[in-house]
């Protein structure tokens, strides 16, 4: 048991340090570790035990629910969200953020993609894990299934945008498109029978764990310079007031 001069000298040293760092923490637990502790979950349970009931059914259901109309729809979806058209979106926003001299953010949304891009490879290269049945499948597709390359790769630019937004007056609106993007691309996915449900899932969840992550680690890019500007700033005025106080002071 601490006395109470030991636990107001604990008090003492930890609580600056948890209001200083606690925003830090929450972000790594809630945006990094929870979703890779869902993904660790989820690969577990596809690969060492078979996986969910639930994945077949949801594309059964796709499939005895398909119109032309939706068909033409999420095959757009799929060209839009795609290695050839993604690309382009992704450098013609991260253009017009560095024009509006934010190249931190610029950089940080083009490694967004660029970096869900390359781990959907890597994952895909080390589970192997086929795609659904090809008979059921609106489209073929070469390559394996886990994760989903167009949902990790469009989450990633989906929550880098909503990050990148956050401190402006569009947040609710990015927030809004941009999530509903990252899902309408998902369920795409499935509707054409190229992915099983838990491929889409774990993209979305690896892709939102490397965006929060990557922000975390880019946002000083962005961040410490203005701080500093700010910092600079405010020294600056109170030395201009300093200088103005002692000019009033001097005898004519």
């Amino acid at each position: 048991m601490f006395t109470g001069r030991r636990r107001e000298d604990l008090q003492a040293r930890w609580q600056p340090l948890v209001r200083k760092y606690w925003k830090t923490v929450a972000w790594i637990g809630l945006g990094v570790l929870l979703p890779l502790v869902l993904v660790a979950n989820v690969t577990e349970e596809v690969f060492r035990d078979g996986g969910f009931v639930w994945d077949q059914a949801i594309l059964d259901f796709y499939r005895e629910n398909r119109t032309p109309a939706l068909t033409a729809f999420a095959r757009a979806l799929g060209v839009i969200g795609g290695v050839t058209v993604l690309p382009i979106i992704t450098l013609a926003l991260a253009l017009g953020l560095a024009w509006k001299r934010l190249p931190g953010k610029a950089w940080y949304l083009a490694l967004s993609v660029a970096g869900g891009t390359l781990l959907n490879v890597l994952a895909k290269v080390a589970f192997q894990r086929p795609r659904p049945d090809g008979l059921g499948a609106v489209l073929v597709e070469p390559g394996f299934s886990f994760p989903s390359g167009h949902t990790m790769a469009n989450s990633a630019f989906a929550v880098a945008l909503i990050l990148i937004c956050w401190p402006t007056r569009a947040r609710w609106a990015v927030l809004g498109l941009a999530g509903a993007w990252m899902l309408l691309i998902a369920a795409s996915r499935n509707y054409l029978g190229v992915h099983y449900p838990t491929d889409v899932l774990v993209g979305m969840l690896a892709s939102t764990a490397w965006a929060a992550g990557l922000y975390r680690a880019m946002r000083r890019v962005w961040v410490r310079p203005r701080e500093a500007a700010r910092q600079a700033e405010r020294e600056q005025a109170q030395e201009d007031a300093g200088n103005g106080d002692g000019d009033r002071l001097k005898v004519p």
